[in-house]
């Protein structure tokens, strides 16, 4: 029976469109595919369109070259100092070797999920509760020193891994609520007592001032009153100089005038005490009479 050329011709152009698709590949953007020859890796194929040897050669592994994150699930963890609490967190990688992390890891999110609650579980253990809740970039960037050296075999960059939350017990929670309660108390208790003592000292400063204000005002009052004092008694000098010379030239009336003064301040004073109400005193009053006499006299002999 003979075969219709054109048959022929289509199954043989079939087949050729068979082999170009088969040998043809467009890789998308973000992404690498490994090629196996006969099971063993041969090269990788980057984005875009490539060619591989129909029958001969397959596509082995289609990896993600973007950087992806991977949820760490909430895991219990005992602290240096004994306290269980729970942690969680999230990891960012990026594979930079697509044969590697194709053919030296399997399920590499299931490893590098592994890999990182193991080692926030070493990290974690080795510190005491106060360090976990307060050094979160200190833990962090250990861990991230950690998992990047583990998964760099795999051809995987570890870019970020970070703790989302760590979450203590609730007895624990409410110890902590009140000790923090008590450290603000005794905060306030201290700045109140600071407040009172420095207000003690600004009134000390204050009542000192005023003391040596007081002493200065009483020292200034004594100094004027012993200059006026000072005064008085070398105008009373120049007085008794000026009488005595008087006296020394033979004057009765400056006599007088002298011995009058005195006899009137003396009466003064005893009119002027306290314990004196009535004074009943014999004057002899022509000697009154001759001092006054004896003052007018010098008074008619000054003009």
């Amino acid at each position: 029976m003979a075969i219709d050329f054109g048959t022929v011709v289509f199954l043989i152009v079939v087949l050729a469109l068979a082999v170009i698709s088969m040998g043809v590949k467009q890789v998308p953007q973000g992404f690498e595919w490994t090629v196996e020859r006969f099971g063993r890796y041969t090269q990788t194929l980057r984005p875009g369109l490539s060619l591989i040897v129909p029958f001969v050669d397959k596509i082995g592994a289609k990896l993600n070259m973007m950087e992806q994150v991977i949820d760490i699930p909430s895991q219990e963890i005992i602290t240096r100092d004994n306290a269980m609490v729970k942690v969680d967190g999230i990891c960012f990688h990026q594979v930079v070797d697509a044969a590697k992390a194709a053919y030296e890891v399997s399920e590499l999110d299931r490893a590098i999920r592994n890999l990182t609650m193991t080692n926030i579980r070493t990290v974690l253990g080795s510190m005491v509760l106060d360090e976990a809740l307060s050094n979160r970039d200190h833990i962090n960037t250990k861990l991230l020193a950690v998992v990047d050296e583990a998964t760099t075999p795999w051809g995987v960059k570890v870019t970020r891994v970070e703790i989302k939350d760590i979450t203590p017990p609730k007895d624990l929670v409410a110890a902590m609520a009140s000790q923090m309660k008590a450290e603000r108390e005794k905060r306030a208790n201290i700045l109140e007592a600071e407040g009172h003592r420095a207000a003690a000292i600004l009134k000390a400063e204050g009542d000192k001032q005023a003391v040596v204000l007081n002493a200065e005002g009483r020292k200034e009052s004594t100094f004027r009153d012993a200059e006026a004092r000072e005064r008085m008694a070398q105008a009373e000098a120049k007085a008794t100089e000026v009488v005595s010379q008087a006296i020394a030239e033979g004057n009765l009336q400056a006599i007088n005038y002298f011995v009058a003064q005195r006899y009137i301040d003396a009466l003064g004073k005893i009119a002027s005490a306290d314990n004196q109400k009535v004074i009943l005193m014999p004057l002899e009053a022509g000697s009154v009479i001759g001092s006054i006499a004896g003052i007018a006299e010098i008074a008619k002999g000054l003009k």
